[in-house]
Parts: structure tokens; C-alpha cells; sequence
């Protein structure tokens, strides 16, 4: 007899808490405890009166341990809601990340034109370097940096993902 273990699937859960010292400590000790593991992490006030921030985690595992993780994200006192945007319909995702290229002569003019290719920005140079932003899906990132690791890739800085649902309604 064979067990079948479910495919880990990645997931973007957006957490409203209140803004208090820990707060992050205990978000991240309860995946800590549990095993599980974070790929990402954002945090952002979101309110006036800097009373609530939104953390925005990404996460893999199979759909069980996924709303385990929700069931205990909710328990926790200081947290006001988790929504998994994977699974609550359209939504958009963005990274936002820094890249330093070196190089010189034909180097250089080909990290330009793939630069330009991806809508990065130049936002530093040197005349042996760039550092470029470029926003978008981390897949977008994923796949810039690899073909700048070929042309001279020096330093990557990234924020983590933000996501947010498309429409009117809030997460």
C-alpha cells in the first residue's frame, strides 16, 4: 500500500493585524514551530493611524497544510483576517527588485538592450556598472536575473511579494 502525498502547491495569504511590537515574531514563529516554510515576506502599515499593518506571505504546501496554516493564523489574538489570494480569484502579484550589473563594451550594451527588453530602469551607473529596478511577477525577476548572471550579475536585492484581489472588494 502506497500513501500519496499531495502536490505542494505555492500560495500568497495576505494577513491584517494589528501593528504592535511582535507582531511579525509571532506570525513567523508559528510557520517556525510548525515546519513550514516562508519564501516570502512583506510588511506594510496600511492605516491612518498606523494602528494595523498587512503582512503579505508566500508559502508552499499541499491544500491541507495551506488551511492549517489560515486556521492558526486566525487563532492568533492581534489578527484581524487572512485571505489566500491564490485561491480567492484573480489577484495581482509584484515584486520589486534591485540589480547590479558589471561590464564593459558589448557586455554592457547587451544588459541595456535586455534592460530595456524588461522595462527595468536604470536607477545607478558607473562606467563599469548598472543598477537596475525592475517591478513585476517574480517570474519576470526570476527569468531578468538569470539572463544577467551571463552578462555580469553582481548583487540582487528584492522586496518580497505584495499581491492584492483585482476589483472593487478587499482582501
Amino acid at each position: 500500500m502506497k500513501i500519496k502525498s499531495a502536490e505542494a502547491e505555492r500560495h500568497v495569504l495576505t494577513v491584517t493585524v494589528d501593528n504592535e511590537p511582535g507582531i511579525l515574531a509571532k506570525i513567523t514563529g508559528l510557520f517556525t514551530a510548525r515546519g513550514y516554510n516562508i519564501d516570502s515576506l512583506t510588511v506594510a502599515d496600511i492605516s491612518d493611524d498606523h494602528a494595523v499593518s498587512r503582512i503579505t506571505v508566500v508559502t508552499n504546501g499541499p491544500p491541507e497544510v495551506i488551511d492549517q496554516i489560515e486556521a492558526q493564523l486566525e487563532r492568533l489574538v492581534p489578527v484581524h483576517g487572512v485571505t489566500d489570494l491564490t485561491t480567492a480569484g484573480p489577484h495581482v502579484e509584484r515584486e520589486l527588485a534591485l540589480i547590479k550589473v558589471a561590464g564593459l563594451g558589448e557586455t554592457r550594451v547587451e544588459a541595456l538592450r535586455v534592460a530595456e527588453i524588461f522595462r527595468a530602469n536604470v536607477v545607478d551607473t558607473t562606467t563599469s556598472s548598472f543598477v537596475f529596478e525592475l517591478t513585476g511577477t517574480p517570474e519576470k525577476i526570476d527569468s531578468f536575473i538569470a539572463l544577467m548572471r551571463e552578462l555580469g550579475l553582481v548583487e540582487v536585492g528584492r522586496s518580497g511579494v505584495v499581491g492584492m484581489i483585482r476589483g472593487a472588494d478587499s482582501a
